[in-house]
């Protein structure tokens, strides 16, 4: 099986620029965009599981929707202050790519405003023309949105690794948990943890996450991960975390 984060044909990395490697910023992005990948892949199903009439569960999952969409903004929010200028400033022949992963988080932007009306009408109403639009508009980002998440890691994270350091980069997560209350961080921290392989898991549990978070994850968070997962996909099984 190949792995999603593999060039397709036709496709160039920016160049490398000399010097040594400073961080680990390729394997930390794909950790958050496994998570990414998994939440829009799901999307579709989730609407599609509501049955017409179902006001509640169209609530419920329409804010578990609402919440992915935070999750996507506010990491590419994070990129384009702490990360995209300073790429652009110390890997100058990067611009073209750098051009791109900006033009493709403009074009995500689009499509998740034009996708809000809808998917607040829709958790009102839960009415079945509604739900086929919102199944519609999840479809037709998916395409961009993979894409970037795929050339983001493939093109322009290993220049990252080159010009910025650990510390440099720590703030793009940090600027993450600084959006969020903590029982959001907590709830969400589960499926976070859900989408990526074991040995991921503690890098993100205890290299990323604050340790007043990891206490309160361990205390309430997994039980209401597993909670949430099985509302969501009655019948899962629900998948591992720490």
């Amino acid at each position: 099986m190949t792995d999603f984060f593999t060039m397709h044909p036709g496709e160039t990395a920016a160049p490398l620029p000399p010097g040594p490697v400073l961080s680990t910023a390729s394997t930390g992005m794909q950790r958050v965009h496994r998570f990414l990948l998994w939440a829009y892949d799901e999307a579709p199903g989730l609407v599609r599981s509501t049955g017409p009439g179902d006001t509640a569960r169209a609530a419920y999952v329409g804010k578990m929707l609402s919440n992915f969409h935070k999750v996507l903004l506010v990491h590419q929010d994070g990129e384009d202050l702490l990360m995209y200028p300073k790429l652009g400033e110390r890997a100058p022949a990067s611009a073209p790519h750098v051009g791109q992963m900006l033009s493709h988080h403009k074009q995500i932007r689009d499509h998740l405003e034009a996708i809000d009306p809808i998917l607040k009408q829709w958790m009102q109403t839960a009415d079945a023309e509604t739900r086929t639009e919102l199944i519609r508009r999840y479809e037709d980002l998916q395409p961009v949105l993979n894409e970037h998440l795929r050339r983001e890691v493939t093109e322009v994270m290993p220049v990252v690794d080159r010009v910025m350091t650990e510390k440099e980069l720590m703030a793009l997560p940090k600027h993450g948990v600084e959006q969020y209350d903590k029982k959001f961080l907590v709830s969400f921290l589960g499926m976070v943890l859900a989408t990526n392989p074991p040995e991921d898991r503690r890098r993100i549990f205890f290299d990323e996450i604050p340790a007043p978070i990891r206490l309160a994850y361990r205390l309430v968070g997994r039980r209401m991960y597993r909670k949430q997962y099985a509302a969501l996909f009655p019948g899962r099984p629900i998948p591992e975390t720490l």
